[in-house]
């Protein structure tokens, strides 16, 4: 079972009801030591974060925002709260129906740690979905901490994907390789895989060329789908400094 420390205390977080019920109002802020009381698991927020922000807070949500940069876009996890980062909440904020003026608040944190387990993963997807190669993410192409890393912002990106979609499940059908595992499936020797930010999709409801399709919006720079050589029987989805997509069967 999934603990979530947050939802007992929801009733505690001012103007809650309001926010989510009227889309035009802006999220209720700033932060106040109250709304800092109602702490999660993972992470809690302890201020408004707005455009000029900086700092570990401003990573911490760059992370859980990862999926909104727009079409073809990548949102970088830098720390800095720019125009890319003020983008990117707003759409989170627009897709749940927040207030959407960019500005990260108690609603939005809220809204987030609703979203996310105890080991920060987001709620509809698990570390253990994306590492099926060994327990400790050692043996890729980056350190074991770094390839969990990069897995982490790729579930962020499927969880906004997969609420765009309807909120239907998203078959993972593996993500991280080591290198001993990524030679045993023949994979290719500059796999994504290696570094933790492949993954690899099922067709489940939406269709291989639906998840295809759906990628472009969501930060991933490298899709790969039916159209492309080895990849008739799922979608790939990862992280690369530039972008190649591929799947023509898909039209992409």
């Amino acid at each position: 079972m999934r603990i979530r420390l947050l939802l007992p205390m929801l009733a505690l977080v001012a103007g809650l009801g309001t926010a989510v019920a009227a889309p035009a109002a802006a999220d209720p802020g700033p932060v106040t030591s109250g709304d800092v009381s109602v702490a999660d698991a993972c992470y809690s927020w302890g201020r408004t974060l707005s455009e000029g922000a900086s700092g570990e807070d401003v990573r911490q949500l760059q992370i859980r925002v990862a999926g909104y940069p727009g079409y073809g876009g990548v949102l970088a996890i830098d720390g800095q709260f720019g125009a890319g980062t003020k983008a990117a909440v707003t759409r989170f904020q627009q897709a749940y129906g927040l207030g959407a003026d960019g500005v990260a608040g108690s609603a939005t944190f809220t809204k987030i740690y609703a979203l996310q387990d105890d080991d920060c993963s987001p709620v509809n997807f698990t570390f253990a979905e994306l590492n099926r190669c060994n327990a400790d993410w050692s043996g890729g192409n980056v350190s074991a901490a770094t390839a969990k890393a990069n897995a982490l912002v790729s579930m962020w990106k499927l969880q906004a994907m997969r609420h765009a979609m309807g909120d239907r499940p998203i078959t993972v059908n593996g993500g991280f390789r080591s290198v001993a595992c990524n030679n045993a499936v023949g994979g290719a020797a500059a796999s994504r895989h290696l570094y933790g930010d492949a993954v690899d999709l099922g067709a489940g409801s939406q269709g291989f060329c639906g998840l295809a399709q759906q990628a472009r919006n969501h930060g991933f720079s490298e899709i790969l789908g039916p159209g492309y050589p080895g990849h008739s029987d799922h979608t790939h989805v990862a992280h690369r400094a530039n972008r190649f997509w591929s799947a023509s069967s898909c039209g992409i």
